[in-house]
């Protein structure tokens, strides 16, 4: 069983397994490598976003409904919807935000000893909920650090039940004591694309920390499994393994897990899908309806993986992704993130990225994830001096 991400653990294994400080270090990282994984980060994040604001004006439709409201094609590209006009992003986007925040922090945090992945998404996670209730930035708050200074931050779009109650308060939710144990959706699964891009960590380390920061708010074993398998998924990906690969290996880490089944089945099914005959909205659909339930989990990760395994580019996959009677949203936001992962930022399409609503805060956090991650001993530490980087992402408290 992998080690668990919030239990302690001595000083120095924590400094050499968990965050992999010697995959970090600038000096192993090349100028080309530093490239391609900045265009991957910042091509997961806006992939992200792009499939969100792209199945937004689909939520809550059937596919006849969504070809009445668009065409006999369905959605072809960004279209005006519930949330606002085309490009409008949900809270989707607005918690992968707040995760790759958190995640900077915590690498940030390995600096004063206090190691807890996990407390510092969730202390990000309690930051989105203030946008969620708050007319705009507190300045009295001094851990917001840049993001939660985002003005266009601080609006409902669409968020989920689960994420609102299991974020309403303090406490921390856990795999022992989940939050929400009846919740299976797939918020959790889309906003933890940002774990998967700790490449310097181990896919089994990856995988617990997304599971046990899903649990703060989906405590369904399907919801939080499907959170960690997709992240593995992303991480796979990021480090330049084919797509299928990351399945497999995704596959094989999950089989040691409670009530993995349904994760397991729903990729098994996305896979053999695949030489099944030319992609089609009937085989998306069936992919999205296994029964589970409506907006499963589980479902709309598979609806992804296959979208992305037979996409011919990044808006034919993103389509498939979003034209179904399942959770378009979360669909069109895991399959973003895939296609980003896979290809880099320059094959997302120019034309959606122009009217994507919050990009510039995309490609700045994009880049600061980067920058931590390949330079973070540059950023701060002990030896450093003060910089505007510990105001960017504070980390007082315990």
């Amino acid at each position: 069983m992998a080690a668990r991400v919030g239990g302690a653990r001595p000083a120095a294994q924590a400094g050499g397994t968990l965050g992999g400080r010697t995959r970090v270090v600038s000096g192993l990282w090349g100028r080309t490598e530093q490239q391609d994984f900045r265009s991957r980060v910042r091509g997961a994040l806006l992939g992200s976003a792009v499939g969100d604001a792209l199945g937004a004006p689909a939520a809550g439709l059937s596919l006849d409904a969504i070809r009445a409201a668009h065409g006999p094609q369905g959605l072809t590209g960004p279209a005006p919807g519930p949330q606002g006009p085309r490009g409008t992003v949900t809270a989707a986007t607005q918690l992968t935000l707040f995760t790759a925040d958190g995640l900077i922090r915590a690498h940030v945090r390995r600096d004063t000893g206090a190691w807890h992945p996990p407390t510092d998404i969730h202390r990000a996670y309690l930051r989105w909920a203030a946008t969620q209730h708050d007319w705009g930035p507190d300045e009295r708050r001094k851990d917001n650090g840049w993001l939660a200074r985002q003005e266009w931050l601080y609006v409902r779009r669409g968020p989920d039940r689960a994420c609102l109650t299991g974020f309403a308060d303090d406490v921390l939710g856990t795999l022992d004591q989940p939050k929400n144990p009846t919740a299976r959706d797939a918020a959790a699964a889309a906003r933890s694309a940002p774990f998967g891009l700790l490449v310097g960590w181990e896919p089994g380390l990856v995988l617990q920390l997304a599971t046990e920061c899903a649990a703060q708010s989906h405590g369904h074993p399907a919801a939080y499994l499907t959170a960690g398998a997709f992240a593995v998924i992303v991480h796979g990906l990021t480090r330049g393994d084919s797509l299928d690969a990351a399945v497999q290996r995704s596959l094989g880490l999950l089989g040691a897990r409670p009530g993995h089944q349904a994760v397991t089945d729903a990729l098994q099914r996305a896979l053999a899908a695949v030489p099944q005959g030319a992609p089609s909205a009937g085989t998306v659909s069936a992919l999205g309806d296994s029964g589970a339930g409506p907006g499963a989990a589980e479902d709309a990760l598979a609806v992804a993986v296959y979208c992305a395994l037979v996409a011919e580019d990044v808006p034919h996959g993103l389509r498939l992704a979003v034209n179904h009677g399942g959770d378009s949203t979360a669909a069109g936001a895991l399959c973003g993130a895939l296609l980003g992962a896979l290809h880099g930022e320059t094959a997302l399409p120019g034309a959606w990225l122009a009217d994507l609503e919050g990009r510039a805060t995309l490609l700045e956090l994009a880049d600061d994830f980067a920058l931590e991650m390949t330079q973070g001993p540059s950023l701060h530490g002990p030896q450093v001096p003060a910089s505007g980087w510990q105001a960017r992402y504070p980390v007082g408290g315990s």
